[in-house]
């Protein structure tokens, strides 16, 4: 499993810096090569405007992991700073902040980066803004009970009584114990997030044409699937063994951090 996960992650880093110093182009038409199947020229054929499905699949993977980097940092850092605050400081700051994460929480994720992107409008710089507004929830969620438990320990206590500022306490005694639980988090949002990006483009507030995106592709692939089978299954076939990669890298990621133990203790 470990070994697969690097693997799979390694092959497209690769593939993307080999991509970019090959000087392929995902854009180029050729309308006497509409819809052919795996060659020796095309290595997963074509597409339905002669477009070589090979290149435009290698930058739609280097768009897939910009946005997936991008949401999660952002994300990540805007939910640990309202969780770790509002678990830290408790009270009616806990209160009010909570009700707000709450409010997010009450509406499904996707149909709320839905109802964004749709009023933001296409894009990627409105995707990623999209997809950073609804998910940090999780974060906040999972920074505030730690954060709640972790404000009791001993050396915690000890700080403050020896007359360290919250903010000291916060990002030295506190934010150090839970960073092992927020990366195995993050591990498993990037599948997520990549989830959401394909599906956002996928219905057309995504990446717009003429730029490659997985989701969009998938959507012009399904068109064909009967005269072009390749066409899906090449785009479907390399987003599962991406996703399932960043997946499996979270399960060694948890084993590793023992994060379950340190949770208990």
């Amino acid at each position: 499993m470990k070994t697969f996960s690097l693997l799979t992650l390694a092959f497209w880093l690769i593939t993307v810096l080999l991509g970019h110093a090959a000087g392929l182009n995902p854009n180029q038409i050729d309308l006497n090569a509409i819809l052919q199947w795996p060659s020796v020229q095309h290595w997963l054929g074509t597409d339905d405007l002669g477009r070589d499905i090979l290149a435009r699949v290698i930058r739609g993977v280097e768009v897939s992991f910009l946005v997936t980097v991008v949401v999660t940092a952002v994300t990540m850092t805007v939910g640990l700073s309202i969780g770790l605050v509002a678990g830290y400081q408790g009270g009616k700051l806990d209160a009010v902040l909570m009700q707000v994460t709450n409010i997010f929480l009450a509406f499904p994720g996707m149909l709320l980066a839905i109802a964004f992107a749709a009023v933001l409008g296409a894009g990627i710089n409105n995707l990623i803004l999209a997809l950073c507004l609804t998910g940090w929830v999780t974060y906040a969620r999972l920074s505030r009970g730690q954060a709640l438990a972790l404000r009791q320990r001993l050396h915690v206590l000890a700080a403050e009584s020896l007359g360290a500022s919250s903010v000291r306490v916060m990002a030295l005694h506190i934010l150090p114990m839970l960073i092992s639980i927020l990366l195995v988090e993050a591990a498993y949002s990037m599948a997520s997030v990549m989830i959401a990006e394909a599906s956002l483009s996928f219905l057309g507030l995504g990446i717009q044409a003429p730029h490659a995106s997985w989701g969009a592709m998938l959507r012009d692939a399904v068109r064909f699937m009967l005269v072009a089978p390749h066409y899906v299954l090449s785009v479907g076939v390399c987003m599962m063994s991406l996703i399932l990669a960043i997946n499996l890298g979270g399960d060694v990621l948890r084993d590793k951090l023992d994060v379950r133990s340190e949770v208990r203790g």
